[in-house]
């Protein structure tokens, strides 16, 4: 790009800060207007809640903000692009989503949109998407390489549908080719795609992988949502609770993701987790106490009571067998008030806790809903926590800035 052109692209900041998911709203559905078949690579229901529109809007401002120097932005690039190969995105949809982005600029600003910007913008798109391509392309020849992997989606069978609570079913996939298993990183997730009758689509969702490797097969562990409308939680998870047994037959995407577990070094780690948010957290716990790791280990998990709390007992078996382990659960309600010992009433509050269990050397790992993310990593920083040993993951399109 050119000097000019990237002063063009960094004078349309104010623009996007105000109007930004104005645009990309306008993009989303001029595109899907134009290429409705992108429908099936899409979450159709993060349409509806606006949250890709946020997210993509967040996302354009940042690279605006940094066209000087977008190799900045590179944490953040890896996570997208990390959630586009487990949607099997490839470079032709980068063409398709460039035209209709171009159009969009021109169409919403108006005479705003000189030439000269929207050629900017075209150079400025380009390099972005050479940039995301590239880093996928290497990605996706990382998972092929490894033993059973592959690209794209896969048939696996549901062995086992197990139920972990009143709202947390686990369910056991094994690939119907009955081939190896590709390995993952504790913390990583995949896709699971399922055709959706209402819709007349076939829709993918991510789940955290909610074991440790096994050589043998994936686990999910899927929340059922209460509500009835279409939302982006429970079209696909009730779906899996509602109509798909063990033998049943879903397309899978290879792990996925950078939310993962760091096995350096000998200092403590810290988990901390809300309701769901416990599952990638459960593989990187599993797999530090099966590997036989003796670095301090404080489990901290909240969820609304015992009934809905998934994996209690397991957690609290480990406890039991690991003197370097330590857990204490948050309930919304306790209803028998009896000496929990580590359990207590009401929202997670790290407050309640010294430096012995939160130790300024720790690791820490943070997963839930966007404002459990958010109140412990600011709980954690006032208590002087490094940001860089602070690692968390958000559930759905990326909206947080932390």
């Amino acid at each position: 790009m050119t000097t000019d052109q990237k002063n063009l692209i960094k004078a349309t900041v104010p623009v996007l800060k105000e109007n930004g998911v104005l645009l990309t709203d306008y993009f989303y559905k001029r595109m899907f207007k134009g290429n409705p078949e992108l429908k099936n690579v899409f979450n159709m229901a993060n349409q509806q809640n606006s949250k890709q529109q946020t997210a993509l809007a967040m996302a354009i401002l940042a690279y605006a903000e940094n066209i000087e120097n977008p190799a900045i932005l590179m944490p953040a690039i890896d996570g997208i692009s990390q959630k586009h190969i487990s949607l099997d995105i490839r470079p032709e949809h980068y063409i398709i989503v460039g035209k209709h982005l171009l159009a969009s600029i021109s169409e919403v600003l108006g005479e705003a949109a000189t030439p000269e910007i929207l050629d900017a913008w075209e150079v400025a798109y380009n390099q972005l998407a050479s940039i995301m391509s590239g880093h996928e392309s290497t990605l996706y020849s990382k998972q092929v390489q490894k033993k059973g992997g592959w690209s794209g989606w896969k048939p696996f069978i549901i062995n086992e549908k197990i139920v972990e609570s009143a709202e947390i079913t686990s369910f056991h996939l094994y690939p119907a080719d009955q081939g190896s298993v590709a390995d993952f990183i504790p913390g990583q997730y995949i896709s699971i795609r399922l055709f959706i009758p209402e819709l007349n689509l076939l829709q993918p969702r991510q789940y955290s992988i909610s074991s440790a490797p096994n050589g043998e097969y994936y686990r999910i562990s899927v929340k059922k949502e209460g509500l009835t409308r279409l939302n982006p939680d429970g079209m696909i998870s009730n779906r899996l609770h509602d109509f798909l047994n063990a033998g049943d037959i879903v397309e899978v995407s290879a792990p996925a993701g950078n939310f993962t577990l760091n096995p350096k070094g000998d200092h403590p780690v810290v988990f901390i987790s809300g309701g769901v948010g416990q599952t990638p957290l459960i593989s990187m716990l599993e797999n530090l106490i099966q590997s036989g790791s003796n670095r301090p280990k404080t489990w901290i998990h909240g969820c609304r009571d015992e009934k809905v709390h998934a994996f209690k007992d397991v957690i609290d078996n480990w406890a039991d067998g690991q003197q370097d382990f330590h857990r204490h659960t948050f309930y919304d309600r306790i209803d028998n008030k009896h000496d929990f010992g580590n359990t207590y009433e009401g929202w997670v509050d790290l407050n309640k806790f010294d430096n012995k269990i939160l130790p300024e050397n720790a690791d820490y790992y943070i997963c839930g809903p966007s404002p459990f993310i958010a109140k412990h990593y600011k709980d954690l920083v006032e208590r002087g926590i490094k940001k860089q040993a602070i690692h968390f993951e958000e559930f759905g399109p990326q909206t947080l800035q932390l």
